[in-house]
């Protein structure tokens, strides 16, 4: 696979032909440059978006590309410094992906919006059912067990800055959820995460 400083032109120079990048390139590209943590979240979410988003109307191919370009600002090669990941995504979807893709004008735009607004700290409402999947099924993934182990995960080396990311998360995104699946999915999630947090304290005797 070609990776330029401009994959969207790399991919294009490679063949004479101008062959558009396709959305397995992006699965590979994804699993290559997400270190540990990228490709298997975005499977976690495509399989919570596939339960909570059952009788939505929304493009399923623009979905998917969404989902696989969200988080591609945190990525170690386009990561940038004060820059939040979630514009970062967008600006390296915007620049080195979509206009070299085969979607349209007004899938790219909808994959755009999924993208900048998807973390659970952006408080702008969003215009479409395919953004609106997105980060309720990202947010999901921050709750429950599988929240609590990519917060430690994360580091750093701080127990009580990871704990209280863990609260955040805990406090913040079951009241923001809004669809009625993911509302469900998140109680059981919220109450595991409970029962950690007091099992966690019970054991630390206040020394964390």
């Amino acid at each position: 696979m070609v990776l330029g400083t401009t994959l969207g032109a790399a991919f294009n120079m490679s063949n004479s032909a101008s062959r558009l990048i396709t959305l397995q390139e992006i699965r590979q590209i994804t699993a290559a440059e997400g270190e540990y943590w990228g490709y298997p979240h975005v499977r976690r979410v495509l399989a919570l978006a596939e339960r909570i988003g059952e009788g939505l109307a929304y493009d399923a191919e623009a979905f998917a590309y969404a989902v696989y370009l969200h988080d591609w600002g945190a990525f170690p090669r386009w990561l940038q410094a004060g820059v939040d990941h979630a514009l970062r995504s967008r600006q390296v979807a915007e620049q080195e992906i979509l206009p070299f893709t085969a979607l349209s004008p007004k899938q790219a735009a909808e994959v755009l919006e999924a993208v900048e607004r998807h973390d659970f700290r952006d408080v702008r409402p969003v215009t479409t059912t395919l953004a609106l999947l997105l980060r309720e099924a990202d947010w999901l993934d921050m709750l429950g067990v599988i929240g609590i182990a990519r917060e430690l995960a994360w580091g750093p080396n701080n127990l009580p800055a990871v704990v209280e990311r863990i609260k955040t998360r805990r406090r913040v995104i079951p009241l923001r959820l809004t669809l009625p699946a993911a509302q469900a999915l998140a109680m059981p999630r919220a109450a595991e995460m409970d029962r950690w947090l007091e099992q966690l304290e019970a054991e630390g005797f206040g020394f964390l």
